[in-house]
């Protein structure tokens, strides 16, 4: 029964959006018919700004880097393919392939200086890339300098010359709707789960094997190509270009546009560059009414605008674009096992070789020596706790043998290999999962979407067959892994829920079923109690013997000693950095010297 229900609703909410879909397609085509010349070209500004700003909300919004670059990108695919065209007498389609590999060029060369760059340093250098390149335009008297040049060709089409807007028209919405399904496939797909989780940060998207300066890179090359492809259409619809449309101010207005149009929101890009354009050309015509300069007052205007949406509304426009639009289709849940998972690369329990051995691992900073010195092994299929008063090195300890940090001196080996310095992405591939202290999921993903970035290093997927929608078969197959997860710990009542919705108890048990879908032999657990109530405890205790029992070799940090003396095999106990103790729970429980340094004990 409930099978059929969300069937009827799936077939009920296709019908309405594709409904929806033919409503917009219809009114479009109908545009160049209804208006004239000057309210056609508007649209077709709308259009390009559109495809602009939809590689910002794309680097920005869903990949959390900010640039103010993407007007100057314009800028290079209209100069390009202008200088093409005009001085070298070749066709703006030839201009268009020289506009996208030069585009490219300056985007790699810039992507590798600064995208290392954190923090504020990032945005104020693609600025810095904004202004000098405008500079670079008006200093090319090739193209017209600061005055400009016009009588740039046209675009043809099979002999067909789009020299008129609305002739132009179907061209650059065409690109647009295109560019549009393309961005909404990507975002669906293992790569788009993956921009996401820069937005978590990058230990969260390196602890799940990804790259994530590769992945910012492949963003920023993204999102300059969609600039120049704007840029090469504006060039040669508009007839005419000057350092001045491609400026700082256009490319905060672009930002602008992103923002207003809801940041990270696919049709929020179209929604923010068609308020934007219009919203330009009425202060253009109402202004200069009032007896004031237009150029400085659109400045002010939009500068007022910018500071009361980021304070007032920061998601712009989607919430309202969210009440009239149909609900995106749900994917599918494939098919995942009825009697949960099953790993292929643990052990059974019981065995005796060492899985995990820390051998004099040392961190200093500085001179700070947070860990001093620690050695210990863990075996295959067993619960490997470490305690230790706040301050004792336990976090630090994690992140050595996770792959976030690396050692000062002292060795890992995992599996028999030594791990010691291995980048945190590398790891778990070769079956070392982790959870962290502080919940890292995205809120605004489903669970489903949530578990399955666990599966990203398992999966194939490409950026070209994410935007084509070839991947169908491969999300299935996962997304049926990822339910089977959520079947383990519990959360597989609705899987399409959003994970910001969750209590932290069910949020930590969403963090190990995204561990659990790696495919781990061992997962490290970073206080997985901390915050529960007493039965969430014990769910979560049943959860992790149940994991050991399936082969699952658990390592986790603890304060709750109850929590940790009824669970773990074995416990490390440290202190100031340093090993306090090693052993079972009830030699840790009589150790003196743990008593007094731990509990706290006059002995």
């Amino acid at each position: 029964m409930a099978h059929d229900l969300h069937a009827n609703s799936a077939a009920g909410g296709a019908w309405k959006r594709n409904a929806a879909i033919c409503v917009v397609a219809a009114a479009l085509l109908a545009v160049p018919a209804l208006l004239g010349s000057f309210a056609v070209s508007l649209f077709n500004l709308v259009g390009i700004y559109a495809i602009t700003t939809l590689g910002l909300t794309l680097l920005t919004g869903s990949g959390g880097v900010t640039s103010f670059a993407q007007a100057a990108f314009m800028g290079v695919g209209a100069y390009t393919s202008t200088y093409f065209s005009l001085r070298l007498g070749l066709d703006p389609w030839l201009g268009l392939l020289a506009a996208l590999a030069l585009t490219g060029l300056c985007a790699a060369i810039m992507g590798a200086v600064t995208l290392h760059l954190g923090g504020h340093y990032l945005p104020i250098t693609t600025l810095a890339w904004a202004v000098a390149l405008f500079m670079v335009f008006g200093n090319l008297t090739a193209v017209g300098g600061h005055s400009g040049i016009g009588d740039i060709p046209p675009i043809t089409v099979f002999g067909f010359a789009l020299d008129r807007p609305h002739k132009a028209f179907y061209l650059v919405w065409g690109v647009l709707i295109l560019t549009l399904f393309g961005a909404a496939n990507l975002l669906s797909s293992r790569q788009g789960r993956a921009i996401s989780a820069l937005r978590g940060g990058a230990a969260l998207a390196e602890s799940l094997g990804i790259n994530a300066f590769r992945l910012r890179l492949v963003l920023f090359l993204l999102a300059a190509e969609l600039a120049c492809v704007a840029g090469w259409m504006f060039a040669h619809t508009q007839s005419f270009i000057s350092p001045t449309s491609f400026d700082l101010n256009q490319g905060m207005q672009i930002l602008l546009m992103s923002v207003l149009g809801g940041v990270g929101n696919i049709l929020g890009a179209l929604a923010g560059a068609a308020a934007v354009t219009f919203g330009k050309n009425a202060i253009q015509d109402l202004v200069p009414m009032l007896g004031l300069n237009a150029g400085t007052f659109e400045i002010v205007i939009f500068g007022i605008a910018f500071i009361l949406i980021i304070h007032k509304a920061p998601k712009g426009l989607s919430p309202v674009l969210g009440r009239f639009l149909p609900a995106a289709p749900r994917p599918p849940l494939g098919k995942g096992g009825a009697d949960g998972l099953h790993f292929t690369r643990t052990a059974a329990p019981g065995g005796t070789e060492v899985l995990l051995q820390v051998k004099n691992l040392q961190k200093r900073y500085g001179g700070l020596v947070a860990v001093d010195d620690v050695s210990f092994e863990v075996r295959p299929a067993t619960i490997h706790a470490i305690i230790g008063p706040n301050g004792a090195g336990k976090s630090t300890t994690f992140d050595l043998i996770s792959g976030m940090q690396a050692p000062t001196s002292g060795t890992v080996h995992f599996n028999g290999r030594q791990i010691t310095g291995t980048p945190a992405r590398g790891l778990i591939a070769r079956g070392l999962s982790r959870t962290f202290q502080h919940v890292r999921i995205r809120p605004n993903h489903s669970l489903l979407e949530n578990v399955m970035m666990g599966a990203h290093w398992r999966m194939r997927t490409g950026f070209a067959a994410g935007i084509l929608r070839l991947d169908r078969k491969e999300e299935r197959a996962f997304a049926g892994i990822a339910h089977a997860a959520l079947r383990d710990v519990g959360l597989d009542a609705d899987p399409h829920a959003k994970a910001g919705n969750l209590a932290l108890g069910p949020q930590r048990l969403l963090e190990i079923a995204r561990a659990l879908a790696s495919d781990p032999r061992m997962v490290i657990l970073d206080e997985p109690a901390a915050g529960l109530r007493a039965q969430e405890k014990q769910a979560l205790a049943a959860l992790l013997r149940r994991m050991r029992e399936a082969g699952v070799t658990i390592l986790l940090i603890e304060h709750d000693m109850d929590f940790v003396m009824g669970l773990a095999d074995r416990i490390v106990v440290l202190e100031f950095g340093r090993l306090l103790a090693t052993g079972t729970p009830d030699e840790i429980r009589s150790n003196e010297r743990v008593q007094a340094a731990y509990l706290g004990e006059d002995v």
